[in-house]
């Protein structure tokens, strides 16, 4: 028979010590991993934006490599070459673009800095003159002019980050075709490099799937925003369409935001209520449909992500990344229901993160890679 080994105090107390000092390894470790994410936030934003463009094209440059002209076939090389210059151009267009009319929206703006604080209080006026004195005093109290060209200053880094990107996205293609190789020197087993390959491909399959409709609803919602706004006569109509686009890519928090600025904008140019009642009650269905119909609609059970889970990663990469790390929180989110799904310890993490509880299944990876395989075979 076994004879079990009586637990003494001393014994006791090591393995409190032990887990004490797991416990204080751990809290210390996270302080170094946070310092080290807010330190050098430029540089990761940058890597991070890069992965997600090469993951969107590396299945575009897979599919053109497998083309034949007559009786040859395009190179890998060539398509990676082109799809690094189309990425390029791309980029520094969207880039020059979106600082263009950054810059409109930032100068009438500012030509409307003094006329911004009676126009907000007046829409307190309903609520007795007492508080729209005080809503007055408060409103003026904030330096507009100071926040804009801080505003401004941000959105010059905007280039530098773009051209950081490419470089990166360059890296990545110039590396592509040895990636297996890599992965399965790195892990060893080739089952287990195999079952490493699918969780990739899982990743970039959603995270792809996400920016496609995303990129599809935003677009629409900017386009009928911006269509509002200039029957209206409103003077900066295509910056905030454009505006109304780029913050749909922030979940929950975007669309509020870009439903407030055009009602703002449009009572600070005319400063008549029921005409912006009307705007913000036009914009508020628009981004209502939007998000509460078309998206759920496409996006179907695709992500299974956790609304409470999204405001939670919303909140942390905005505090540690800021405005990029909003954009981002979706994709990031996206990636732990993945691995957290298929690492039997983190499981648990990955039900909290998951809608219904329900995360991705070993057979519904397996049948995702057979999926994309017959899809390959099949081009």
């Amino acid at each position: 028979m076994k004879h079990e080994v009586p637990k003494t105090p001393q014994h006791d107390a090591r393995f409190e010590l032990a887990r004490l000092q797991a416990g204080a390894v751990l809290v210390i470790a996270f302080a170094v991993v946070l310092f080290l994410l807010v330190q050098a936030r430029f540089l990761l934003i940058s890597l991070a934006t890069a992965i997600i463009l090469f993951s969107l094209t590396s299945d575009v440059i897979n599919f053109i490599a497998r083309q034949r002209v007559g009786p040859f076939r395009i190179p890998n090389w060539i398509a990676s070459i082109a799809a690094v210059f189309l990425i390029a151009g791309a980029l520094l267009t969207l880039t020059s673009f979106l600082l263009s009319q950054v810059n409109t929206v930032l100068v009438t703006t500012l030509g409307y800095a003094e006329r911004v604080p009676e126009a907000v209080a007046s829409l307190f006026a309903w609520l007795g003159a007492d508080t729209q004195l005080a809503v007055l005093n408060s409103v003026q109290a904030v330096d507009f002019s100071s926040y804009l060209r801080s505003a401004a200053g941000n959105a010059s880094n905007l280039m530098q980050g773009t051209v950081l990107v490419i470089l990166f996205v360059g890296f990545l293609f110039a590396e592509r075709i040895w990636f297996s190789t890599k992965l399965h020197n790195f892990v060893g087993d080739p089952v287990r490099a195999e079952r490493v390959g699918k969780i990739i491909a899982s990743i970039i399959h959603r995270v792809n799937y996400y920016l496609l409709v995303k990129t599809f609803i935003s677009a629409i919602t900017g386009g009928l925003v911006f269509l509002v706004a200039s029957s209206f006569g409103l003077d900066v109509a295509v910056p905030i369409g454009v505006v109304t686009f780029v913050l749909n890519y922030i979940p929950n928090i975007g669309s509020i935001v870009a439903t407030a600025l055009v009602a703002l904008a449009m009572h600070v140019q005319f400063g008549d209520p029921t005409m912006t009642a009307i705007v913000f009650t036009l914009a508020g269905i628009i981004q209502f449909i939007a998000g509460s119909v078309i998206d759920p609609m496409l996006m179907g059970r695709a992500l299974r992500l956790s609304s409470f889970g999204i405001i939670i990663s919303l909140a942390f990469w905005g505090a540690v990344w800021g405005i990029p790390g909003m954009f981002l929180s979706v994709p990031i989110m996206v990636m732990l229901l993945v691995v957290c799904s298929h690492v039997p310890t983190l499981r648990p993490l990955a039900i909290l993160l998951s809608r219904e509880g329900l995360p991705e299944s070993e057979q519904q990876l397996t049948e995702s890679a057979e999926r994309d395989l017959f899809d390959q075979r099949r081009n």
